[in-house]
């Protein structure tokens, strides 16, 4: 930086990226992808540059004192990608500098970018692998769209290494501008699961574990952790010590602090105290089923299964193996009423059996794992399932009222049949109609009718 009259490195020992950030700015270069210091054999004179000025928004110039060091800084920026008005360095609306005379940014119409561009982007910027693509997630445009479609392989180093469709865009509907966020590479390894463990980063294509920074890190800065990891909150911090130095990342607490992601906080070390974090999302959601006595196992699919009423029920919850012991607490909540059953962990799971179904039994059911480990009591619900009681009555009375319905219909079918035949009488019958009414014997009119 030229300050009074005078160019001189920056000292840069405890520059992050969220100072870089700025420098790139200024130096209208994109985002800052990657800083570090390198340490020379004698001294000489340098700018320091306050982190709290840069921060607040200041110029670079206006927040230098002379000082002198042999740590200077190297800076990376991206160059012709930036994504802006994100909550990171690794999220924003994509724009994009041509390489043209104007060297402008444009940014990117969501209907010319694909996933495989969006992972060369995010390889471009130091960041993770793509985790959200979609237009307008970040402010409607404010600079020109890009006019051709990228048709990136995925395996490109910069975007603009990629090739582009022949064809120009004119237009881009009104908040279709990409919006990318990639994920922050951060993980816990060594652990019980990956909510535990040796807290490591991924900075610069080199994955180290991480130590604190100028202060002790706290669980107020292991919240920061935990929610990058998706993993809870913070439940425990604790510092190891190594019989060896390695290399390592320093942590700035108070960069952390200010709401920045872990990676925008780093910067390069060696140290022989390792960062184990464990996070409260330590266990993996446990299983819900149900059977009935009339129907059997049922898999308790998201509407949930049927019972008759008065019949046996049982609700099973499972986890895992990860961890012994613990206790299973059902929960069911209804339009009227909630409450929740706890039972031990046999084999790592738990079977609540119900004697008889009855209409207060529907509703609702969860099932939360408790267990104590690591001088912490951890839990984890499962899903949601319904249970729906069935009367029985109102089968029963089907299957008897139906039958007799039918049966009554085809008697009464019959005799209307019958009677509307217009049949003659039979043989006796005339027989006696003859011997009462004209006197003649019935056997003999039974001969005439032989004869005929």
């Amino acid at each position: 930086m030229k300050y009074q009259g005078d160019w001189r490195p920056v000292e840069g020992s405890d520059w992050t990226l969220k100072e870089a950030a700025a420098a790139c700015t200024q130096l209208d270069c994109g985002s800052a992808v990657s800083v570090e210091w390198s340490e020379e054999s004698s001294w000489r004179s340098v700018w320091r540059i306050r982190a709290d000025c840069v921060q607040s928004g200041s110029a670079l110039r206006d927040c230098a004192t002379s000082d002198s060091s042999n740590s200077i800084l190297d800076l990376t920026c991206s160059d012709s990608v930036r994504l802006v008005n994100g909550t990171s360095l690794c999220s924003g609306r994509l724009e994009v500098k041509s390489n043209q005379s104007n060297q402008s940014w444009s940014s990117v119409c969501d209907a010319d970018f694909d996933q495989q561009d969006a992972e060369v982007v995010c390889r471009e910027l130091g960041c993770g692998a793509p985790s959200v693509l979609q237009g307008a997630l970040y402010g409607e445009v404010e600079a020109s769209m890009w006019t051709k479609e990228f048709q990136c392989g995925g395996n490109e180093s910069a975007l603009l290494d990629c090739k582009s469709s022949g064809s120009e865009r004119n237009t881009c509907s009104p908040g279709k501008a990409v919006g990318l966020t990639c994920s922050e590479s951060v993980r816990l390894v060594g652990g019980d699961s990956r909510c535990a463990g040796t807290l490591e980063l991924k900075h610069q294509g080199d994955w180290r574990p991480l130590r604190d920074g100028i202060s002790l890190w706290t669980l107020k800065e292991a919240v920061a952790a935990c929610r990058e990891l998706d993993c809870g909150s913070a439940v425990s911090v604790e510092r190891r010590e190594e019989s060896s130095y390695r290399s390592v990342w320093g942590i700035r607490s108070d960069c952390v602090q200010s709401g920045s992601a872990l990676r925008e906080c780093a910067t390069s070390d060696s140290s022989n105290y390792i960062l184990d974090l464990t996070c409260s999302d330590l266990l993996l959601q446990p299983n819900i089923s149900g059977s009935s006595s009339v129907d059997g196992v049922s898999e308790a699919q998201q509407q949930g299964f049927h019972v008759l009423r008065g019949s046996t029920f049982t609700i099973s919850c499972s986890v895992q193996p990860l961890y012994p012991g613990g206790s299973f607490q059902l929960n069911f909540t209804s339009s009227t009423s909630a409450l929740n059953y706890t039972q031990p962990a046999v084999n790592h799971s738990a079977h609540f059996l119900f004697p008889a179904a009855e209409p207060a039994h529907q509703g609702s059911y969860s099932c939360v794992y408790h267990v104590y480990v690591l001088t912490h009591i951890f839990s984890s619900e499962s899903r949601l399932i319904s249970l729906t009681v069935a009367d029985l009555r109102p089968l029963i009375i089907r299957a008897v009222v139906l039958p007799l319905i039918l049966l009554l219909a085809n008697t009464g079918l019959y005799f209307y049949y019958k009677a509307t035949r217009g049949q003659r009488p039979g043989r006796r019958e005339k027989a006696e109609l003859d011997y009462y009414n004209l006197g003649v014997p019935a056997a003999e009119e039974e001969g005439a009718q032989g004869a005929e």
